[in-house]
């Protein structure tokens, strides 16, 4: 069975779109691209997809990943291609790799998160954030299935500052002010999400934005202490890839031998 790591988006009006709505739609892609997929066994067999750390209902990302597994060989680069071509738009395939190596999940250690938060003020935000930085711990309260839970919002943010909206990408309004907040937060246990981050603002410097931040995931996965990025957890498949032949490779060489015959 081949193995293809996938990673893909949620933009625009799509961010709204639950993982159960995202399931559907790459089932439905899944089956127009006709993809050979691979089963689970059992009573009801099920296309083998492993979905890794799906970012929550609301929020953009560029970039979510996935695990497929194939019942015959594709070439990674035209699969993503005709994938891409049967997802909605907003919903994008951008990359593919075969996997080559284990714990996909696993190297998913941090996210890099951009908040934006429009009618504030970007002078109010760095105040905020200097105070969020500077404290030890930041309690704030969420609810949970097993009704509230307070925890420290603290401890996983590796880093919070307001960016230079110069440096941002797209059009920024300019009639009202607008704080674009950049934040690393390692994934812990108890989680940590960017909602936790601004009640934990609003906690030690009473920051509460008048609308919702629109809030998006630019990265996920394995954490760099030495410079404290987060870095591409497709990396290692795409390393061992191009150390290493492809495993279909001698099986088309035979192919190619039969159909041809001696010389």
């Amino acid at each position: 069975m081949q193995r293809i790591r996938l990673r893909y988006t949620k933009r625009g009006r799509l961010r709204f779109t639950s993982h159960r709505d995202f399931q559907r739609a790459f089932e439905r892609a899944l089956r127009r691209a006709e993809v050979p997929m691979a089963y689970s066994a059992g009573f009801t067999p099920h296309p083998k997809v492993s979905y890794a750390n799906a970012a929550p209902t609301g929020t953009g990302s560029e970039a979510e990943y996935l695990e497929i597994g194939l019942s015959a060989p594709r070439d990674p680069a035209t699969l993503r291609e005709l994938l891409d071509a049967s997802m909605p738009d907003g919903l994008d395939i951008t990359d593919a790799v075969e996997a080559r190596t284990s714990g996909l999940a696993d190297r998913l250690q941090a996210s890099v998160w951009e908040l934006r938060l429009d009618q504030v003020e970007p002078e109010a935000a760095r105040a905020a954030v200097a105070a969020f930085e500077a404290a030890e711990t930041v309690e704030v309260q969420r609810r949970t299935k097993n009704g509230m839970r307070t925890f420290d919002a603290r401890a996983a943010v590796v880093s919070l500052e307001v960016a230079d909206p110069s440096d941002e990408p797209g059009d920024r309004p300019s009639a009202r002010p607008c704080a674009i907040l950049r934040l690393v937060v390692r994934h812990e246990t108890p989680a940590v999400r960017p909602d936790d981050v601004l009640s934990g603002l609003r906690v030690v410097a009473d920051l509460a934005p008048p609308v919702p931040a629109a809030v998006t995931r630019l990265a996920q996965g394995p954490f760099d202490d030495e410079t404290g990025t987060v870095t591409d957890p497709l990396a290692p498949d795409r390393e061992a890839v191009e150390a290493a032949p492809s495993e279909g490779a001698p099986h088309a060489a035979a192919q190619a031998t039969t159909a041809v015959g001696p010389a």
